[in-house]
């Protein structure tokens, strides 16, 4: 894929910092309500934190997962960095889309189930605690960019460079013939 041109690599890391920081928010507002949820003793609150949550996963979640996996994917194959070039980006990318996954796919029925049933539920704290550190991690590691080059990302910058030395030899070969 060719690199993304200046205004559109901007624009497109805008929407995907956006709707990262959305996920986020969305996370620790369901452990926000999860654990209300679980910790009080009105049945009246339960339901309505569960009903809450419900509201926030059938209209938000996927559609921000998706559109987060989606920009950064597009982001990292636009960009030099690359979608398998640097470890941070390649663990980004694994990381994005099994919590997009879990999300849509077991996330959002769990809040169905439990906002049927009113009754605490446990795994309604324990899934935002690993969505929201999973998001905090995935932050970090974007801002520090740690880890190196991956193998391919190595493999890809040694035959660069051969072929820069190659052109440049080629040229003072022109040069000193002329």
């Amino acid at each position: 894929m060719k690199h993304l041109r200046r205004p559109v690599r901007r624009a497109l890391l805008v929407v995907h910092v956006a709707v990262s920081v959305a996920w986020l928010g969305l996370s620790l507002g369901l452990l926000t309500l999860g654990i209300t949820a679980y910790t009080t003793q009105e049945v009246s609150l339960t339901q309505a934190a569960y009903r809450a949550m419900q509201v926030f996963a059938d209209r938000l979640l996927a559609p921000v997962a998706l559109v987060t996996f989606g920009s950064g994917l597009v982001l990292s194959l636009g960009t030099p960095w690359g979608l398998a070039r640097h470890r941070w980006v390649w663990i980004k990318f694994w990381i994005t889309l099994v919590t997009a996954i879990a999300t849509i796919f077991a996330l959002r029925p769990e809040i169905t189930q439990a906002a049927a049933a009113g009754v605490p539920d446990s795994s309604l704290v324990a899934a935002p605690v690993v969505s929201t550190t999973a998001y905090l991690f995935m932050t970090a590691i974007s801002v520090l960019k740690p880890w190196g080059l991956t193998k391919r990302g190595r493999h890809l910058r040694e035959s660069t460079r051969s072929r820069r030395s190659g052109a440049r030899a080629t040229s003072r070969k022109t040069v000193d013939a002329a």
